[in-house]
C-alpha cells in the first residue's frame, strides 16, 4: 500500500447513506416519504413522521417490541413489529441488528431471526440469551418493556437455507447457536421440506434447551426430522472425532453448524480434512477483536460539524452516535460495508486486525476506532 497519502477534500462523496430497505418494492410509500422530506425542509421530517406514528422514519428502520416471551431461565424471545421500510422476504438463517436506547445512548447488537419469513406477516422474532458480560442481552431478556421503540438494521448474512432444501441435512448446534437454525426449521416445516434432517444439539441441561417443546413436537409430527439432545453437564461435549457413531452418513449431508468457537473450529478441521468444505456452512456470532492499544483521540465529523473524544476500544460508529451524528449502518459487524466513510485526516485502527488506515482511505466505522485525532467525511 502506498504511503504518500494527502488530506482529501470532505466533498469526495464517500459517505452514502443506505437506501431504505424495500423502497423498490413499495414505491408509493417511498415517494410519500420523500415528499415529506422535501416539504418539511429545513425542519426534520422525522419530527413530523414520529407524531403520526413512532414507527415511521425517513432515515432508519424502527420497530416496536410487542411481547417478551421467556424461553429458558436466561433466554427470551422478543416479538417485534417492524415499521416503515421493512420487508419480510429475508432468508431463514439471517440476522438483524437491533438498537435500544439505554442511559441516553443507543446500544446495538445483532441477533439471529428465529421467525420464518412469511409474506403478509407484520412481526418478526429474535431470541436472546442473557450473557454475564452482555449488558444489552441481559436487558432484553429481563428488563425491556413491551411497547419499547427500537432501531433495526436490515437482515443480513449468508448462513441461510436454500429453497428448495437439500435432500439430506445435518444441523450441529449448541446453546444459543440454535437460533438461526430455528428459523430454518420453521421455514422448512412451512414449505413441507422436512425430508431427511438429523439435528445434534447440545446444552448444559435439558432445561437449558431453547424451543424444547417446539422441537419435540416437530420430531413427533415429522418423521424426517431426528433430534438428538446432549446434556453436556452429564454427558460431556460432543466429540466430532466420533461423529460416525452419531451420524454414519454425515459425509453425504449438507451441514449447518452454529455454536461455540471450539465446536466450529473442530468442524472446520474435520470437513476440510475430508475434502468436504463445500458441504459445511458455519455461523459465528462473535467478531474477534484485537486488543486495544493507544489512547484513542478526538474524532471530528467534518460535514456534521461535531467532535467527540473516543477511547481506543470505542468504534467510530458508536462515537458518532454518542455525538448525535446520524451514522450510516447495516450489519454493525464489519460484513456488509454499509457503514464505510472516507477518512479525511488522521489514522484509525481496525478493531479486528489491529491494522491502521491512513488519510485518503475508506474505513468501516463499525469495526474501526480512533488511533489519535482523526477527521471523517460525514
Amino acid at each position: 500500500m502506498a504511503k504518500n497519502y494527502i488530506k482529501v477534500s470532505a466533498k469526495v462523496g464517500d459517505t452514502v447513506r443506505p437506501t431504505v430497505a424495500g423502497a423498490d418494492k413499495h414505491p408509493g410509500w417511498h415517494a410519500l416519504r420523500n415528499l415529506v422530506a422535501r416539504i418539511t425542509t429545513p425542519l426534520l421530517p422525522d419530527d413530523y413522521l414520529h407524531l403520526a406514528n413512532p414507527l415511521w422514519s425517513a432515515r432508519e428502520l424502527r420497530g416496536r417490541i410487542l411481547e417478551v416471551r421467556r424461553e429458558t431461565e436466561d433466554s427470551a424471545t422478543l416479538v417485534i413489529k417492524p415499521g416503515w421500510g421493512f420487508t419480510f422476504d429475508y432468508e431463514p438463517g439471517q440476522y438483524i441488528g437491533i438498537g435500544v436506547l439505554m442511559d441516553g445512548r443507543w446500544r446495538w447488537r445483532s441477533y439471529s431471526l428465529t421467525s420464518a419469513p412469511v409474506a403478509g406477516s407484520n412481526t418478526i422474532t429474535i431470541t436472546v440469551k442473557a450473557m454475564p458480560e452482555g449488558f444489552l442481552s441481559s436487558h432484553l431478556v429481563g428488563g425491556v418493556a413491551p411497547g419499547t421503540i427500537v432501531r433495526l438494521a436490515a437482515p443480513q448474512g449468508n448462513f441461510v437455507m436454500p429453497d428448495p432444501a437439500p435432500g439430506k441435512v445435518l444441523f450441529l448446534t449448541a446453546g444459543s447457536g440454535i437460533t438461526p437454525v430455528m428459523s430454518m426449521l420453521r421455514t422448512l416445516a412451512r414449505r413441507d421440506q422436512v425430508f431427511d434432517i438429523v439435528h445434534l444439539h447440545s446444552a448444559p441441561t435439558e432445561a437449558d434447551v431453547m424451543f424444547a417443546g417446539e422441537l419435540a413436537a416437530l420430531a413427533e409430527t415429522h418423521p424426517g426430522y431426528r433430534l438428538r439432545v446432549r446434556a453436556t453437564r452429564t454427558e460431556g461435549r460432543l466429540d466430532l472425532g466420533k461423529l460416525d457413531a452419531e451420524v454414519s452418513d454425515w459425509r453425504e449431508r449438507q451441514t449447518w453448524a452454529c455454536g461455540p468457537e471450539a465446536m466450529l473450529a473442530d468442524a472446520e478441521r474435520l470437513w476440510s480434512g475430508g475434502g468436504l468444505d463445500d458441504q459445511l456452512h458455519l455461523e459465528r456470532f462473535a467478531v474477534s477483536r484485537a486488543a486495544p492499544h493507544g489512547a484513542g483521540g478526538t474524532v471530528t465529523f467534518e460535514r456534521s460539524g461535531k467532535t467527540v473524544h473516543a477511547d481506543a476500544a470505542t468504534s467510530l460508529m458508536d462515537a458518532g452516535e454518542q455525538a448525535g451524528v446520524q451514522m450510516p449502518f447495516g450489519c454493525r459487524m464489519g460484513i456488509c460495508q454499509t457503514c464505510v466513510v472516507g477518512l479525511v485526516d488522521g489514522h484509525v485502527r481496525d478493531l479486528r486486525t489491529g491494522d491502521e488506515h491512513e488519510p485518503g482511505t475508506r474505513v468501516q466505522t463499525c469495526v474501526s476506532a480512533a488511533s489519535g485525532d482523526c477527521v471523517l467525511d460525514i
